[in-house]
């Protein structure tokens, strides 16, 4: 056993979530080859507990159980203890998940406790959070240790065989060929049913409490309304829809109201309170959010929002070397969302009496308190819009301009002083993955909002990854300022980072940029897919053997890496004139066409790839200096229009390829559009340019 001072085996790891856990009294090994031999040979079983940094309920179980000797003792006495970053090992973590749901008939979630067979890691029982005590029908942890050491010690022959069956479940998650069906708009139309159905049309929002953004299908009900806008029926309710879920989130407490940024989801059904941690992989796709929403309707509410997203971005989760952090944690000084809560006594010490007087019916101070920790005997206020600055001056009899000037003093007042308290941890992992969410959302913010610092981040995010996380022949899914982590690529970093490559070649072209969305293209069709079903494998070719290899197509908490892949490689395909990305494009929409067709609501980013193989965007290329071409970018991007791709190559731009080199500059700002394999005559003439596309 280990003595308190020891340091475990995860001392090293390059995830800070498992050096979190490296002075635990517990035996704990990182998933590797070493510990997954010791089990076999020793015959344990293997305790795996999965989680990551920013996790409350995480932190809450190893200060109960993990840091507690007496745990501790048995599990090093019954197991092989395995600790796993969620965020490292998304492979992993895929796989457990949906054996625990195959187990416990529920969803599970983090931390995720699994008990596996010691020869082929089939996992015989788990749930997620257990207590050290009984609780609310859960079991004591050490309590449910010796159980499970005992049982499997008593079935061990019946358990050791369970593996095969499991592999057969997994099995009946495959989708099956499709052949040759038609692909046709039906799931489109679906997809629009049942979102209006789902949508809260008080609140916003999918679904009850607990609420997440989804991104994805806000983004959908966009580019949904987008496509019947010129139609005889636009549907405005499907603009409406996204228009009041993204309000009303940015009024809520699910938005930090001083900082910016959005918390990962919302305990209850108004967005009031969050649960505090604070994620890259969610910020990157709502900045791109409410910035096309700001375009829309030139509504500053949402640009504001979507300025505060990438500030904060940058202020907060950006490491030295251009690239961005994993995420913030939920706690502070041990205590869930303490950073972010005030009293009303706390704000009136750092405002006037005229901010104080416009801030607490904004943001609801003067109302009873809202969030309530037990544990801790914590009474406090989460800051929330209760009454909109119009209601304020109106209540107040005050000038509106006035009244936003006394707010906007009071914000930075309060983040000044709440940047004084002892801050949240910081995740300081780079993950590809999250990083080209970010670098996408940045990208398309630029151009919305016209803001330089936001694509500089990009591309240096960009070229950190292209530099330190990448080597001749693939990428690695993680790193650290230190360097580079040991983990290869999964299809989302692949994915993402080429879809991300495409938008940042319309904020600023460059021909690097080209040349790593080509490469990534084509470690994407030569590492994940397989051509005998359709689709791209979550992991390579020569990844590890895993207990069970997918074919993801469905949206999570992160879009669907098939989905971004078939979208993406379209895109490209048509800008390169390059036939075998479009093959593999669609071979991935028929392989999805089943689930398209069953559950159009879950595959939001494969609808949209379907959409553009349904009728391909328009890429407009844009030759001539920069200066020039900016009345033609102005124009041409002004307005939203998410199937339309940009251009704006220079004159002297080295090293196009045939597609793109073929359009030859003059001594004028020339265009051509594209759409699908034809192309425009060279157009010179703005307002001819804009009229060809008036239709678009």
């Amino acid at each position: 056993m280990l003595g308190s001072a020891a340091m475990n085996r995860l001392a090293d790891a390059t995830s800070p979530y498992l050096r979190q856990h490296a002075g635990n009294p517990v035996d704990w090994h990182p998933w590797g080859p070493e510990a997954l031999a010791l089990a076999r040979e020793s015959g344990r079983p293997i305790l795996l507990s999965i989680g990551y940094s920013a996790c409350h309920w995480c932190h809450v179980m190893a200060h109960e159980s993990f840091e507690d000797p007496a745990t501790a003792a048995v599990m090093n006495e019954r197991f092989v203890n395995i600790k796993v970053d969620r965020e490292e090992r998304p492979d992993l973590d895929r796989i457990y998940q949906t054996a625990h749901h195959f187990i416990a008939q529920r969803p599970g979630g983090w931390p995720l406790t699994m008990f596996l067979t010691p020869g082929e890691h089939a996992p015989f029982f788990g749930g997620t959070y257990f207590p050290p005590e009984p609780r609310q029908g859960m079991p004591a942890f050490r309590d449910l240790l010796v159980r499970v050491a005992d049982y499997y010690a008593s079935h061990r022959t019946e358990l050791d065989g369970q593996a095969a069956a499991l592999r057969d479940a997994f099995d009946q998650l495959e989708l099956p060929p499709a052949g040759d069906v038609e692909l046709d708009a039906s799931p489109l139309t679906a997809f629009r049913q049942l979102a209006g159905q789902q949508v809260d049309r008080e609140h916003g929002g999918f679904g009850r409490a607990p609420k997440f953004p989804h991104p994805t299908l806000i983004d959908r009900l966009l580019r949904h309304w987008h496509g019947t806008a010129r139609s005889q029926a636009p549907d405005k309710d499907a603009l409406y829809l996204a228009a009041l879920t993204l309000a009303r989130m940015a009024e809520g407490g699910i938005n930090d109201q001083l900082g910016g940024g959005f918390y990962r989801y919302s305990v209850d059904g108004e967005w009031r309170i969050p649960h505090f941690e604070k994620m890259l992989y969610d910020n990157g796709p709502l900045l791109a959010l409410y910035a096309q929403l700001y375009q829309v309707g030139g509504d500053e509410a949402f640009g504001s929002v979507a300025r505060s997203i990438g500030g904060w971005a940058l202020r907060e989760l950006r490491a030295p070397g251009g690239a961005f952090y994993a995420s913030l944690d939920a706690d502070s000084e041990g205590v869930e969302g303490k950073y972010y809560l005030w009293t009303p006594d706390e704000a009136r010490a750092v405002l006037t009496a005229d901010e104080y007087a416009v801030a607490a019916p904004h943001f609801g101070l003067d109302r009873a308190a809202n969030f309530f920790e037990p544990h801790h005997d914590l009474s406090a206020w989460h800051l929330s819009v209760y009454a909109p600055d119009t209601a304020v001056a109106e209540t107040l009899d005050l000038p509106l301009p006035r009244v936003r000037e006394l707010l906007a003093s009071a914000r930075a007042k309060l983040l000044a002083a709440r940047e004084a308290r002892v801050r949240p941890g910081r995740d300081e992992k780079i993950l590809t993955s999250w990083n080209a969410l970010m670098i996408r959302g940045l990208a398309i913010a630029s151009r919305i909002l016209n803001r330089d610092d936001f694509i500089d981040a990009a591309l240096a995010a960009a070229a950190f990854i292209r530099t330190r996380l990448r080597t001749a022949d693939h990428l690695l899914a993680t790193g650290t300022d230190a360097g580079p982590g040991p983990l290869r690529a999964y299809l989302d970093d692949y994915a993402y980072l080429l879809d991300a490559s495409l938008e940042l070649l319309q904020a600023r072209f460059d021909p690097e940029v080209l040349a790593d969305a080509t490469w990534l293209a084509e470690r994407l069709l030569a590492d994940f897919e397989s051509t005998e079903l359709g689709g791209f494998w979550f992991t390579a070719h020569d990844h590890e053997p895993l207990l069970h290899r997918s074919r993801p197509f469905s949206d999570e908490a992160t879009p669907s890496g098939n989905g971004v892949a078939a979208g993406a490689l379209l895109r490209l395909g048509w800008l390169l004139a390059e036939p075998r990305y479009l093959a593999a494009a669609e071979r991935t929409l028929r392989a999805g066409w089943p689930a398209l067709v069953e559950y159009p609501h879950g595959h939001a980013t494969l609808l949209n790839a379907l959409e553009d193989w349904l009728k391909p965007p328009a890429i407009v290329i844009v030759r001539g200096d920069a200066e020039a071409a900016a009345p033609f970018r102005a124009a041409l991007t002004a307005a939203y229009h998410p199937r339309r791709i940009v251009l704006v190559i220079p004159p002297d731009a080295p090293g196009l390829p045939p597609a793109l080199a073929d359009k030859v500059p003059g001594e004028t700002v020339t265009a051509w559009i594209c759409r699908g394999p034809a192309c425009s005559p060279p157009v010179s003439d703005l307002p001819a340019l804009v009229a060809a596309l008036a239709n678009d």
